[in-house]
């Protein structure tokens, strides 16, 4: 078994090429919704589409493909998808608008002070047309690999 193997994995090939998917085009999408060019959104968490979604569904997809989903691996990576889809738009997202009040707080309260501020990162979470978006990518990348492997 080598490194290589593991880009012939037919679960983890899909699931990966999602996640970079979904994380590349977050520039361009913010680019487009805005017109801000934010190229740290390649590499961070939040944001348009959810990479966290993109991965796990396309993970769960391609059990599905593979396994039949009638599977206990495909039952088995469905939970696992919708556990982390779920903690991207529920807990990950509240956290979210919990740094951005305490971030405003800390501006607030200390403008014109000396102060050291360590500020809170704010795009950690989802919202839900986020978490749908990556998870229909996720969808469908799993399913034209599928059908475009050998």
């Amino acid at each position: 078994m080598s490194l290589g193997d593991l880009f012939q994995n037919p679960i983890l090939t899909p699931a990966f090429l999602a996640w970079m998917v979904a994380q590349a085009s977050k520039v361009p999408v913010e680019w487009a919704r805005r017109r801000q060019l934010n190229l740290g959104l390649w590499i961070s968490a939040g944001g348009m589409p959810s990479s966290h979604a993109a991965l796990v569904s396309a993970m769960a997809t391609a059990v599905g493909l593979r396994e039949g989903l009638t599977s206990t691996a495909f039952a088995i990576s469905a939970i696992v998808a919708l556990i982390v889809m779920y903690d991207a738009a529920g807990v990950r997202r509240a956290a979210s608008i919990q740094a951005r009040l305490l971030n405003q707080i800390l501006e607030e309260v200390f403008a014109g002070r000396p102060l050291s501020e360590q500020r809170l990162k704010e795009l950690i979470g989802h919202t839900p047309m986020e978490v749908f978006v990556g998870a229909l990518l996720g969808v469908g990348i799993a399913w034209l690999w599928w059908q475009l492997a050998p």
